[in-house]
């Protein structure tokens, strides 16, 4: 499916443009992760679509087909902690403007997936449901799942206890169980979650018997 919402914004002033999406706005482990895409006018790749849509195994062949094929592409990262100091619509925001500041592109307009940016000079447009439509928000949204995704699968080889490699990060019966079990982790669970801060006062409350 060829996503072309992006073409009505081309113009004589407008001839590049960014698509931004994040990975990680939902679990309770790990950071969120934005990404940022700038193809040519002219791209089209009909295999590239929501990150959401796509088999783990295509959305790792379209990772270096992206970054091939990019203009330009940024990450964003920002971690647990910080997540719990701003919450995570604010860090979400903060890992998309780090995403598109490190595209080291000029560019003319931003599209996001229906998340307002202030602080470019250059008009953002945000766009429900964006990595459905646009092309650079679907790319965007998949170098943002797949970075993620192999940051998780790196704190699974340092925490194997939390299934990370499995889950994510995100609240499955798994993750939940083991964070009965053994505790958050400061500094890689979100104390800010509830499932998270429930598991806190339980083991605080262990050590106070």
């Amino acid at each position: 499916m060829a996503l072309t919402y992006q073409n009505q914004f081309y113009s004589k002033k407008i001839k590049v443009i960014v698509g931004v999406d994040e990975a990680g706005r939902g679990p309770l482990a790990g950071p969120v992760v934005a990404g940022a895409v700038i193809f040519s006018r002219a791209y089209i790749n009909k295999d590239i679509n929501d990150s959401k849509q796509l088999t783990e195994k295509k959305r790792e062949e379209l990772f270096e087909v992206i970054k091939r094929d990019a203009v330009a592409y940024g990450v964003g990262i920002v971690d647990a902690e910080t997540i719990d100091k701003l919450n995570i619509y604010e860090a979400t925001k903060v890992a998309m403007k780090e995403a598109i500041n490190n595209l080291k592109v000029k560019f003319d307009l931003i599209l996001t997936d229906a998340m307002p940016l202030k602080g470019f000079d250059v008009e953002v447009v945000p766009i429900i449901k964006g990595d459905a439509k646009a092309l650079p928000i679907a790319a965007a949204s998949i170098i943002a799942k797949v970075t993620r995704d192999h940051m998780m699968d790196e704190l699974d080889k340092k925490y194997p206890e939390y299934g990370f490699k499995e889950h994510k990060g995100y609240g499955t019966a798994k993750h939940l169980e083991a964070l009965k079990k053994f505790g958050p982790v400061k500094g890689l669970h979100r104390f800010s979650y509830k499932p998270v801060m429930k598991a806190s006062l339980q083991e605080m409350n262990l050590f106070d018997l």
